[in-house]
């Protein structure tokens, strides 16, 4: 089920709503929203409805043994063994039939004879996410960060919550403890006009942005060995832009959502097309991603607290980490790499690039990341290749995708992601006319899913 159908958007969103507020108590309401989780969850595929409680209960008993015992090996074992048993299912799930192939390409390399045959794995939506929220739950109770919660309804609702569920952002229990604790006193109305605000928005960016560049690139990197310089420019500005809007358009939908129950879902972009640096970037970007790999890998590896060789090892190996999340293909490490290696080259020229003027530090470091997005759009190193080489070597050819209809699409879009607000930085106290132009192209959202199929947001495949 997808925020931008019409099944979620006149039935399941109505219903859980209606239901949710005629609940009197707060585990009432617990129990509510973890039901409606796992059917939410359930419509992409039932089987992996036992993977996701199993992985909540082994969670929340371990938060339990937290609480309850003192004894070191005893809080390690609550901590490690749980922490081991939901990356031994991810990186199953996830990563098992890339290690399978890498293994024989690289024994084909060395010249033998090696093709293992790929397990039939289907990967469960959402495993990323919710992995990610049961490990920070456990080590921020093993710091002493929080407290672990004593309500299982408690705990299942905020990992099944289906507004985060599939595609984050990654919201740690410490975020939204204080509303889960107060979900049974909390006003109905007082967020209502901001939940819609922050939902139609995200519904627009999602619906009219996103899904309109990707009718243009999709077909047109289909075929990218055919493209010219200028169309593989085109394409991969045009994708820099469909991720943005397509990833901050569900985030935008998941905070609205949030507020509709009482829920504080935290920022997860704050106009990283803005950025100045490539740091700057990944303070923008997927706040709620780089947050968790900063706290739990950077940090524990030493941070910048040590020699500064040290510091570029961590920083390489979180990014490095932080591509390998994103998806088993090699294209994703290369990815992190990439990005590694800039912020490195960032902390030792900070001084000189501090030095250059405003707009072309802003300039270059959107040429940075539209570089690395080339990268990551890409199905194999080979298509990766092909148009990095094909973005710096010029190639011309007669125009594969609709230039100036597409142009002008990037330009509107593109002044709304470097110069306007962002959803956060807006009022969404709406005057007559604003809110009827908000309605309006609402209005043209629901339209064009009445006549087309609904996209699936392009971070469920992460």
């Amino acid at each position: 089920m997808l925020f931008n159908s019409l099944p979620f958007l006149y039935f399941f969103l109505p219903i859980t709503y209606l239901v949710f507020w005629r609940l009197p108590g707060r585990t009432s309401r617990y129990v509510w929203l973890t039901m409606t989780g796992y059917v939410f969850y359930g419509f992409w595929n039932y089987q992996f409805c036992p993977l996701l409680a199993f992985s909540t209960l082994m969670s929340y008993w371990a938060g339990r043994g937290l609480l309850a015992w003192t004894d070191p090996r005893r809080r390690k074992l609550c901590l490690v063994l749980p922490i081991t048993i939901d990356l031994l299912i991810l990186g199953f799930f996830k990563y098992v039939n890339f290690g399978l192939e890498s293994v024989g390409q690289l024994v084909q390399w060395v010249g033998l004879s090696f093709a293992p045959e790929p397990l039939a794995i289907l990967l469960p939506i959402g495993i990323s996410f919710y992995t990610f929220h049961n490990i920070s739950y456990l080590v921020d109770s093993y710091r002493g960060v929080i407290v672990p919660t004593r309500n299982f309804w408690e705990y299942a609702s905020y990992v099944s919550l289906f507004s985060q569920l599939v595609a984050g952002p990654i919201v740690r229990f410490r975020e939204i403890k204080q509303d889960l604790d107060q979900l049974d006193r909390v006003d109905r109305f007082r967020y209502f006009q901001k939940a819609c605000s922050f939902f139609a928005i995200g519904m627009i960016e999602k619906v009219l942005i996103a899904d309109s560049i990707a009718s243009f690139i999709d077909p047109a990197l289909a075929n990218y060995a055919e493209l010219s310089t200028l169309d593989v420019w085109l394409c991969m500005l045009g994708y820099t832009y469909q991720l943005y809007f397509d990833f901050c358009g569900y985030s935008d939908m998941a905070v609205g959502l949030g507020y509709l129950f009482g829920l504080h879902i935290p920022r997860n972009f704050n106009s990283p097309y803005q950025a100045a640096t490539i740091q700057d970037f990944w303070r923008r970007w997927h706040i709620s991603l780089f947050s968790c790999l900063r706290d739990y890998v950077y940090i524990p590896l030493g941070g910048n607290r040590v020699a500064s060789w040290l510091v570029a090892r961590n920083v390489l190996l979180t990014m490095l980490i932080g591509g390998i999340w994103h998806g088993a293909n090699w294209t994703f490490i290369y990815w992190g790499l990439y990005h590694g290696l800039l912020l490195v080259g960032f902390q030792l020229g900070e001084d000189y690039w501090a030095r250059l003027p405003g707009l072309l530090q802003r300039g270059a470091t959107f040429l940075m990341v539209v570089v690395g997005w080339t990268i990551f759009r890409s199905d194999n190193l080979d298509m990766a290749g092909t148009l990095l080489q094909r973005m710096w070597v010029y190639k011309f050819e007669l125009p594969a995708v609709q230039e100036p209809v597409l142009v002008g699409l990037l330009l509107l879009v593109g002044a709304w992601a470097h110069l306007g607000p962002n959803t956060f930085e807006m009022r969404h106290e709406w005057g007559r006319v604003p809110a009827g132009l908000l309605a309006l192209f609402f209005v043209g959202c629901l339209l064009t899913l009445v006549q087309h199929r609904p996209s699936p947001f392009l971070y469920f495949q992460f």
